[in-house]
This record gives C-alpha cells, structure tokens and sequence, in this order.
C-alpha cells in the first residue's frame, strides 16, 4: 500500500470494500502517533481516514497553548502532583503515572528529534517554558501560539518514511462495524462485540463503503461543537463518542465538560481561543469598567487558579452586573506580538488596537475530559475497538483537565495503542459475513435549512442547560428536549441521503443526550461539573 493524501478510497468496485489490518479514524496528533508507532514496529498495513480534505485541520491544529513537560525547575513528582490535584480527586493515578513517566521521553524521542520541530527556546541550548493555569511552574514548551498546529504539521511529514501507512480524505465514518449486529452469521450472536473496521462514506461519490481491520482505533476528538459558544472546530461534534456508543462501548465521566475562561467575543465573529499562557506571561482579567476581580475568587491563584474556576468567576461577573464580556488586559506582557503572532493578527482584523487595547473574552466549551472508557493501553470494551486522544477517558484528567496535557495524552496514549496492535498477532477479518451498506430507498436530499435548525437547537439547549453552571430542573428540561429532538433527527436520518452534514448531526445529538444524562446522574459539584443544587457548590463562584 502506497502513502498518500486522497479524496477518496480506491474501493474494489465488485465488492465496495477496503482491507487493512488496522484503521484509524481521525488525523490529529494521537491518531497519527498510533499510526507512526505501528509503522515502526510492525509489517500492518494501516489506513488512517478523516472527514477533512486537509489532514492535518483537526483540534490538534488549533491547540495554541503548548505541550506539558517536565520544566527546568521542576520534577515528574510536582507534574503528577498538579495533574491530581486540578483533576480533584477523579484521576486515575496509574494512567496520570504513565502519561508524565513516558511523555517527556517521546516528546523528545519523536517531535523533537524524529520530526525536527524546535520549540521555542531563550538561547541556543535552553526551552523557553510557559505557565498555564493551576501549574506551579513553568513547563509548557511551545511554538509561538500555533504549538498544535507545528507539532502535526512536523508529525505528518513523517507519514511518506512509511509505505505501509495510507492516509485518505474526505471520508466520513457512518458507523463501527460491530458482529453481532451486523453479522450475517447466527452464530456471532454468543460471541462478545466485537469491531471488524466501519462503514464509511465517500463524501465525493455519497457512496458507502466497507472498511474492514482486524483493530480499529478511534481518534476523532472531542465534542464541544456541541455548546453555542466553543473553541473548537467544526468537526469537534462527537462523532467517535456516539458510534462507540451505539455499538455498545462503556462511556464514563462525559459530564465533565472543560470551558476555556477566555474566548475572543466580538459580536457576529467566531470565538476562538485565547489561549491560558497569555495569562502566564503576564495578561489580567478585568470588568469592562476595569475592576480586577480574579483575587476575589482565587486569592491563592489569581488570574492562574484552574480553568473552571476562571471561568465561573467571568460568568459570575458577566450575570451579575450584565456585561457582555469581560476583558482580558495584555499591557504587562512583554513582547506580545511576537509571542502570540496569531492572536495578535486575529484581534487586529477585528479592530482591537494591540497591545494598547485589551482583548474582549468570554468563557466557551472547549475540551471533555471523559469519554469512551479504555485500560492502559487504549482498549475499550469492544473487542478489537481501541480510543485515544479526547474522544477516550484514559482517567488522566479525572474531572478537570490541567492545561498543556492533552497533547501530551493524545501522544502517549497513541504511542500505547499502536505498541499494544504492533504486539498482537494480526487478526482476521471475516469478510464473507458483512453486508454491504444499505441505503434508505428513495432517499431524498437532507434539508440544509433542517440541519441548521437542529444544530442551533442542540447547541442552545447545552448551552443554556448543561453550560458552566447545572442544576436538575435544567438538566431535567435538557433531557426531554434532546429526546424529542432526537427522535426527529434520526426519523430525518433514515430517509434522507447520507452526507457529512447529517451524519455529524446525528452524532450530535446523541453526544448531547450522553453529556446530560451524564451531568443529570452525578448529583455532586466535581471539577468542571458545577451543580448549583449540590451542597458541594457552596464553597466554589
């Protein structure tokens, strides 16, 4: 099998399938690591997909912060130590362990020195390392405030070393192929669920096909698409979480959903991120009538103390004396636009006067911290099923993420899944016993104005019911809505014609209906999960 970036698959026309011993499905930095530790290895032949026609545009191109690592000044005892702490007592220890012993070592084996990307330093033999929020120090390495995106675009031009890697655009997974429900065979009925590869539509052709691995690994990211106001791209709609979850995978921790304290907000333009480090260089939240208001929330952390707390405290801000947005005061950091270049040109084409004006910034959904449960080496439920990156819950950041860690994650934990593949002896695949893809008959083209109604439908109702703050009557509300929302989506599902568009919101909805099940059946305030009903709120903003 040749390397190569395509629109679509070459699909054997008689039989509509693609074979390869494992598939991957999303492109970001955990995928990729999986794909590159499987090349090294091992003979596999391996075929990563993605929706998008540029591989590398995932929530891993758009991470601007940097990757966690072990500082100058510190040690793998104070990196595990705030790991655990900002994940208040809901990580797993094992996993946290594995994440700080193994990941310096591969940011260095494979992004430093494999791929060649130099990170920022302060001279010739020295990093330049940042601090985020809730870090007791500075370990952060970075490129500018385009890290993420620098790190894929090192990691996928060692994709052409590797032959037996192929790499295919502009497809879109429908759903896990999973025996015993999709097996022409009775007999697969007494055997466990197990994965044998995905439909997946060609996005060009509209034609699906069969994509059949002896492993697949789920790379797809996130789902904060989900909320009205979010960081993230538009792929970011939970497709991974809801195709585990139809096929029956465990899902644990969904509830603790991550919103970044400091989104661009201007009105009518998109949010996007600001990233943390510009507070750990120096920016200042303040009211729009410049009162500072961080050390009345976190007098231990000010503008540092973690994510969920900054982010409730600007909410609180914002209801309590109806501001639109709270500012973000960038005076005191030196050299601003060349360290943050992409914000700096952002802000600018939006008119804010850097670095004299301030930046306008809001909280928005950003990262899930749960999602399809796997053991220490990507494993789910599923047999020959694996899940990396943020669409898995590997248990490192427990109920709130520390800032810098989930590239960090998405390495490792990839790197873990493919040495795990690499060492099992490839696994058939029974090909005469799964069916072709069966389309609804007389499908009609799915109504672009619908699907734009239901997005906005779902959004507004996580938003407003299942946003920073929680309660049961809203989570209640949020629940019944979905329910009924998703019946109409999947009723539009089965007699439309497949696209991309309709796909993601079916994925969606599903998603939505996970996250607030899951907020409505933990009745405490945990991290990220804040329920104003709960005894436990009383003590946080």
């Amino acid at each position: 099998m040749q390397q190569g970036h395509q629109s679509s698959a070459s699909i054997d026309c008689k039989t509509d399938l693609l074979e390869a011993d494992v598939l991957i499905i999303g492109s970001g930095i955990a995928g990729i690591s999986a794909a590159l530790r499987l090349a090294r290895d091992s003979q596999r032949h391996i075929i990563v997909i993605t929706r998008e026609t540029d591989p590398k545009m995932s929530s891993t191109y758009y991470a601007q912060g940097g990757i966690a690592t072990v500082g100058d000044h510190d040690s793998s005892e104070n990196f595990v130590s705030d790991i655990l702490r900002v994940g208040a007592g809901a990580s797993w220890p094992l996993t946290v362990e594995i994440l700080v012993t193994e990941g310096p070592q591969l940011v260095e084996k494979i992004i430093i020195d494999e791929a060649g990307l130099r990170f920022d330093r302060i001279s010739a033999d020295q990093y330049h390392y940042t601090r985020e929020g809730a870090h007791s120090t500075a370990r952060i390495l970075h490129v500018g405030d385009q890290t993420g995106a620098a790190i894929l675009e090192a990691l996928h031009s060692l994709l052409p070393s590797y032959p037996n890697i192929r790499l295919i655009t502009g497809v879109t997974a429908v759903d896990l192929i999973t025996f015993p429900h999709h097996s022409l065979d009775p007999l697969s009925a007494y055997e466990p669920i197990t994965c044998h590869g995905a439909y997946v539509l060609d996005t060009q052709s509209n034609a699906v096909h069969r994509y059949l691995a002896g492993a697949t690994i789920l790379a797809t990211g996130g789902f904060s698409r989900l909320y009205r106001y979010t960081t993230n791209p538009s792929g970011a709609r939970g497709d991974g979480l809801a195709m585990a979850y139809r096929a029956g995978a465990h899902v644990i921790n969904t509830e603790y959903v991550q919103f970044h304290p400091t989104s661009f907000a201007v009105p009518e333009s998109e949010n996007f991120l600001i990233t943390e480090a510009v507070r750990g260089e120096g920016g200042r939240l303040l009211t729009p009538d410049g009162h500072y208001f961080m050390n009345e929330y976190a007098p231990q952390w000010g503008d540092l103390a973690p994510r969920d707390v900054v982010a409730r405290a600007i909410q609180r801000e914002m209801t309590l004396h109806d501001f639109p947005y709270v500012l973000l005061d960038i005076s005191q950091v030196e050299n601003f636009s060349d360290r943050f270049p992409a914000i700096y040109t952002r802000c600018r084409e939006y008119g804010i006067d850097l670095p004299t004006a301030p930046i306008p910034v809001v909280p928005a959904a950003h990262y899930c911290c749960g999602g399809i449960w796997t053991d220490l080496w990507g494993k789910t439920t599923i047999r020959n099923l694996y899940a990396v990156g943020e669409v898995a819950c590997s248990g490192v950041h427990g109920a709130n993420r520390l800032a810098g860690t989930s590239l960090l994650e998405g390495l490792v934990f990839g790197d873990r899944a493919g040495r795990h593949i690499a060492a099992e002896p490839a696994r058939l695949i029974p090909v005469k016993t799964i069916p072709p893809w069966e389309f609804a008959p007389n499908g009609t083209p799915a109504d672009p104005a619908l699907l734009h109604r239901d997005w906005r439908s779902i959004q507004y109702t996580m938003w407003y019911y299942v946003g920073l703050s929680r309660d049961a009557h809203r989570l209640n509300r949020a629940i019944q809505d979905l329910l009924h929302l998703r019946k109409n989506i999947v009723d539009f599902y089965q007699q439309a014609k497949l696209n991309d568009a309709l796909l993601g919101l079916r994925n969606a909805v599903q998603s939505a209906l996970i996250v607030a099940e899951s907020a409505w059946h933990n009745r405490r305030s945990i991290g990220v999960h804040f329920r104003t009903d709960s005894k436990d709120s009383a003590e946080k903003p």
